[in-house]
């Protein structure tokens, strides 16, 4: 299944938020990448389609790696997934965050992969070159 993600960076997690701000109304979307446990990345999707109505990840354009889960936006406040988003989920690892207006570090909610809230740690790491090893 894969290691157990306990945190997200907190420069990662400012990256998807200042992402999400910067395309709103459309939505944002990308996947997640975790090293020793801990989101370090989001991972942009070739050919991955935005409107303000939602964001459609192009799976098959995935890169061959390990992901953790996905990160999008929602143009409103309310951070509830979707059907879509659930279906999203169950299909792509066990950590999704939803980011929302204001989109700051109190804006935002993670779930697992069947859209139980779930809690993540924002970490405060210092990232080395080793890490993207």
């Amino acid at each position: 299944m894969g290691e157990k993600i306990t945190g997200i960076a907190r420069d990662t997690l400012r990256f998807l938020l200042e992402a999400s701000a910067s395309t709103s109304p459309r939505e944002f979307a990308g996947l997640l990448r975790a090293e020793r446990g801990i989101i370090t990345e989001v991972i942009l999707v070739p050919g991955t389609e935005s409107s303000e109505r939602g964001a459609l990840l192009r799976l098959h354009m995935m890169p061959l790696m390990h992901t953790a889960g996905t990160a999008h936006s929602h143009s409103t406040p309310n951070l509830e997934p979707s059907q879509e988003d659930l279906e999203m989920f169950s299909q792509t690892g066990s950590v999704h965050i939803i980011a929302g207006p204001p989109y700051t570090e109190k804006s935002w909610k993670c779930y697992d992969s069947k859209g139980n809230p779930r809690p993540l740690k924002v970490i405060d790491i210092e990232f080395k070159e080793e890490y993207f090893e």
